[in-house]
């Protein structure tokens, strides 16, 4: 189970109440991993899949990835107990930080009301957005960053180790704010 798994674990062990007495359940990993709405469930206000609109995976601008010096795609899906989901991909920089771009049905006012340390609230663009520290063993080492969306929210967590050479010594969180400013320019005002 990754740390960010964990770090929702109260939270969806609520939700999966909600959904067993609904008589739905988590999606396993092999799911179709396209998003195809945001209709929410009843009661948890959770939406039913990642918002629609973005790709995470293919519509990210190469000039974006170039910039960043971002290679070694590789997709990276998963599901949290809950009916909670990931959709998106890792990408990693030499000798520097690793970057996983998701979309998500997690919504910003959701990853408000985890109270994580260090958190941080602002705006990108006309999209609220928050910062947080999620990691407890290596909180320096480690920021998510959520961009609101219809129905979730575009979801990057970096992991940037003090032995990085290329930005072991930079803030996590403001590294992963820089990007979610260029990422989420890519996101169509529709999603």
């Amino acid at each position: 189970m990754t740390s960010r798994s964990i770090s929702w674990g109260v939270a969806t062990l609520a939700l999966g109440a909600v959904f067993v007495v609904a008589g739905c359940g988590p999606s396993n990993d092999g799911d179709d991993p396209k998003p195809t709405g945001s209709a929410t469930t009843s009661n948890s206000g959770l939406a039913a899949n990642v918002p629609a609109g973005f790709n995470a995976c293919t519509d990210i601008p190469q000039s974006v990835l170039d910039s960043e010096m971002l290679r070694d795609k590789t997709p990276n899906d998963s599901n949290a107990n809950g009916g909670i989901k990931w959709r998106g991909c890792i990408w990693a920089k030499t000798d520097g930080y690793a970057a996983s771009i998701q979309t998500t049905n997690i919504t910003v006012d959701m990853v408000r009301a985890k109270k994580f340390p260090d958190s941080q609230e602002f705006t990108i663009g006309n999209r609220p957005a928050i910062s947080t520290r999620q990691v407890a063993d290596h909180p320096e080492a480690a920021c998510t960053v959520n961009v609101e969306m219809k129905g979730g929210s575009l979801e990057l967590n970096l992991t940037n180790p003090p032995s990085g050479k290329a930005t072991g010594h930079l803030n996590t969180c403001d590294l992963a704010r820089g990007l979610a400013e260029k990422v989420a320019a890519a996101v169509p005002a529709t999603a």
